[in-house]
């Protein structure tokens, strides 16, 4: 048995949410099954969690779009008990059972190695939202952007992947402006 948070979806299509024991039988059928150690809870996770956006397309579901932990059991020749591994993206907490559960069972595809000196937890820390920055700062370089260039403008820099960027581009010496649409938050003389 394990814990998970579970979705299901009512006769009158309001989403359910659960803090449910499982037993492994209701795993989906797949090759790698990990310990989750961490998950996230991104913006998508709190859509599904809450009915409040059309994010789940299979029922019943464990959300959670990313996770790290360790590997346990394998029918894949790739990976093997005791493997430290992060996932993120490939449906995950949308079309597949995700993250945010005691276990997981995925497709080896999905698992990506965590390299010394990582951790499942600075895996987890950096997150989806670190690793998609990432994503975005590497493009750049590939296109031939350097420090001096000019100014980069990162877009919606108050959120999770905007405020990575925003970091990774500093250090490697950008200039760097940051744009959000959010208010900002009122003085306290303001109020």
């Amino acid at each position: 048995m394990f814990k998970a948070i579970l979705l299901s979806q009512a006769e009158d299509k309001k989403t359910r949410a659960e803090l449910v024991d499982l037993d492994e039988s209701r795993l989906p059928e797949r090759d790698v099954t990990v310990a989750v150690e961490y998950s996230t809870l991104n913006y998508k996770d709190a859509l599904a969690i809450t009915g409040r956006g059309a994010v789940v397309r299979s029922w019943p579901l464990v959300p959670g779009i990313d996770l790290a932990g360790t590997v346990t059991a394998s029918r894949s020749a790739d990976w093997k008990p005791g493997d430290k591994v992060v996932v993120t993206g490939w449906g995950l907490g949308e079309n597949h059972w995700g993250g945010l559960a005691q276990q997981a069972r995925l497709d080896a595809s999905w698992l990506l190695k965590i390299p010394p000196p990582f951790s499942t937890r600075t895996a987890m820390s950096i997150g989806t939202a670190g690793f998609t920055a990432a994503l975005c700062v590497m493009a750049l370089q590939r296109h031939g952007c350097k420090p001096g260039d000019g100014e980069i403008l990162v877009t919606g820099a108050a959120g999770g992947v905007g405020s990575v960027a925003v970091a990774l581009l500093a250090s490697l010496g950008h200039v760097v402006v940051a744009s959000t649409g959010r208010r900002p938050a009122p003085k306290p003389d303001d109020a």
